[in-house]
């Protein structure tokens, strides 16, 4: 009985996705959407079924959508890092929460958004040695030396290996290696 409680404090209880996307396309726009989430689905023929369709086969598209639902357009307070740990649907909100106007969203405000997260991201990566372009970090490097002296199969058919490696074996051609340059 403390569960069903609980999930009556969820503004995603008893939401289809369906129904979540119709209010928030017909509130915001596909094209604010996808300003904001950055999702191809609302951008190439967007619709309200292809989305569903994708979203729902998409865990990590659904959440980011759920998210926005939650603390966008229900404008809720931030969850606390307990319950941002879980997913969207079994998050539980206090009481004491209740949803207010969903919040004013632009396009110029998006691409400020998207700016500072790509400079932050940059940041991040510069900073922790992630691969940039070319470059490659010391973990990543000495991966590839121990796939390399290894003829073991799991190490060459290791995605990581084989993506980070400058000259792929014969049978591991990276399909990706025109796009990265």
């Amino acid at each position: 009985m403390n569960d069903e409680i609980n999930y009556k404090n969820n503004p995603l209880h008893g939401v289809s996705l369906k129904n979540l996307l119709i209010e928030m396309v017909d509130h915001y726009g596909f094209d604010i959407l996808f300003a904001y989430l950055n999702i191809n689905c609302f951008k190439t023929n967007p619709s309200i079924e292809s989305s569903v369709k994708f979203l729902k086969k998409t865990t990590w598209a659904r959440e980011k959508v759920e998210v926005f639902y939650l603390y966008e357009f229900k404008n809720l307070p931030r969850a606390s890092s307990e319950q941002f740990a879980m997913s969207p649907r079994d998050r539980i909100v206090p009481e004491s929460q209740e949803p207010g106007e969903p919040a004013k969203l632009s396009l110029e405000d998006a691409q400020r958004l998207n700016e500072k997260r790509a400079k932050k991201a940059a940041e991040r990566d510069q900073n922790s040695g992630h691969r940039s372009g070319k470059h490659h970090s010391h973990r990543e490097n000495s991966h590839q030396e121990r796939g390399s002296r290894n003829n073991d199969s799991v190490y060459n058919n290791d995605k990581e290996s084989s993506s980070s490696s400058s000259k792929p074996a014969e049978s591991n051609v990276d399909p990706w290696a025109n796009w990265k340059k």
